[in-house]
């Protein structure tokens, strides 16, 4: 059997279209829930966000992914359904974040600022967390925001 050049042609401009969709990122096909956050400090400054949620894999795996941009009060808060040590990566992520790892109580026990965009880089919390807060990079030094902060959110048993 065989196939004319014009069909055979067809073919392979369809199979390179299939295939390019295929690779394409997604720019936003996980739809997160949105809440507030407050983060308090050791000083008593209280500092409000408004957040979106990652609590599901698929949450967790988009992240900010494909994000162009980032609100100065805005984040995103990874929400895990037990404490354990935690790795994130910034991959095609385009946004330097800070990433504040937070404790099962609500504490923020380590700081990773200004990540590096698109990096493959494991950044790993060092402890065992229940949550990670993403917001845009400078956040924490423009805030003052250290370990021992306190996260006030519900997935940490508080309220903003």
């Amino acid at each position: 059997m065989s196939i004319a050049p014009a069909a055979l042609s067809r073919l392979v401009v369809l199979v390179a279209l299939i295939t390019f969709a295929a690779a394409a990122p997604a720019t936003s096909s996980t739809d997160f829930p949105q809440g507030d956050l407050a983060i308090v400090t050791v000083t008593g400054a209280r500092h409000d966000f408004r957040i979106e949620l990652a609590v599901t894999p698929e949450q967790r795996a988009q992240g900010l992914m494909h994000r162009r941009s980032l609100a100065p009060d805005a984040g995103m808060l990874f929400v895990y359904a037990r404490t354990r040590e935690v790795a994130m990566w910034m991959k095609n992520t385009f946004v330097s974040l800070d990433m504040l790892f937070i404790s099962a109580e609500g504490e923020v026990v380590r700081i990773a600022e200004r990540t590096e965009p698109l990096s493959l880089t494991t950044i790993r919390s060092g402890s065992p967390v229940k949550g990670v807060l993403e917001v845009v990079a400078g956040t924490v030094a423009r805030l003052g925001i250290r370990p021992g902060d306190r996260i006030l959110h519900p997935a940490f048993g508080s309220t903003p």
